[in-house]
């Protein structure tokens, strides 16, 4: 270590403070993915002491689940397509819409951010119970606001037509504040020249923002969609905390795939068909970000 240059004494405790980090890394992430697939390949159950061998059986079913359009795992992975191809576009474009606005404003700002972004750090259980409570079908707050303009009573969690959209609304809402402030960050870094340019130009504000707003927020548009995209994938606790006995109901109608494995993991101690559709649902996620950065990301 003594003969090496500063340069190389800084590459080695670069390496050496990576390395910790890539450990944990290894064994809280890599570890248990291989171990899920290793479990897929049985016919697991916890509770017995044999676990026998079955290959790619778990898969086959999986397979033969999916066709069937009654089954609650192709409705699982359907309403989970369904929460991404609507919540997270949502997501993306309201936030980006108040983003804008804030960006406008010099007073209060500050006040402003920080409404957004309280519930994004408050618990998710207790939004949760908090929403629940207000689409109440009898006394909730929503359906008695409504009751003041003569609008009947809405179903909203308990009927499969409204169910799904109104724990992606709960879902965009809690979401908003933490890709309004990278949104925020992301115009800050803007330079105002640009701006100054177009107007002496002649561009009006549409055309601005069309031609320079928007492509410049390419690299935050791309991280905020693959990130809110993940998260829709993986969407858990808004279902079993808002759908009643947290089953992903009515008739199905709010089921994640991440519920579908809580329940036959530990409802059915069915570990081997869970573990194949937590591999599934992890091809799935790669699939899709691959397929997201390779698109929505261009170079400005």
């Amino acid at each position: 270590m003594s003969r090496m240059t500063i340069s190389q004494r800084r590459t080695v405790w670069a390496y050496i403070f990576l390395f910790v980090p890539l450990l944990f890394f290894i064994f809280i992430r890599i570890v248990p993915t291989l171990s899920a697939f290793n479990i897929s390949l049985h016919d697991w159950n916890p509770l017995s002491t044999e676990q026998t061998f079955v290959g790619l059986a778990n898969y086959q079913e999986l397979w033969e689940d999916l066709l069937d359009s009654k089954s609650p795992t192709h409705h699982a992975f359907v309403n989970t397509l369904r929460y991404v191809l609507i919540g997270m576009p949502l997501q993306l474009v309201i936030a980006l819409i108040i983003a804008l606005l804030l960006n406008e404003i010099t007073r209060f700002s500050v006040i402003f951010r920080a409404i957004y972004f309280i519930p994004f750090v408050t618990s998710t259980v207790a939004i949760a119970w908090v929403w629940r409570w207000l689409y109440e079908p009898q006394f909730g707050l929503f359906n008695v606001f409504l009751s003041f303009f003569g609008i009947g009573r809405q179903p909203f969690l308990n009927s499969p037509n409204t169910a799904l959209y109104s724990i992606t609304a709960v879902v965009v809402w809690q979401g908003l504040g933490f890709a309004i402030v990278i949104f925020l960050a992301g115009l800050k870094q803007i330079p105002n020249t640009y701006y100054e340019a177009a107007r002496i130009d002649g561009a009006s504000r549409w055309q601005s923002f069309w031609r320079i707003t928007l492509p410049l927020l390419n690299t935050t548009i791309v991280y905020l969609a693959v990130l809110g995209t993940i998260g829709f994938l993986r969407m858990f606790d808004y279902v079993i905390n808002m759908t009643t006995q947290g089953d992903g109901g009515p008739l199905n109608s709010t089921t994640t795939v991440t519920l579908r494995v809580y329940r036959e993991a530990f409802s059915s101690f069915d570990m081997g068909y869970a573990s194949a559709l937590t591999v599934a649902l992890f091809l799935v996620i790669m699939i899709i970000t691959i397929v997201q950065l390779k698109v929505l990301s261009r170079n400005d």
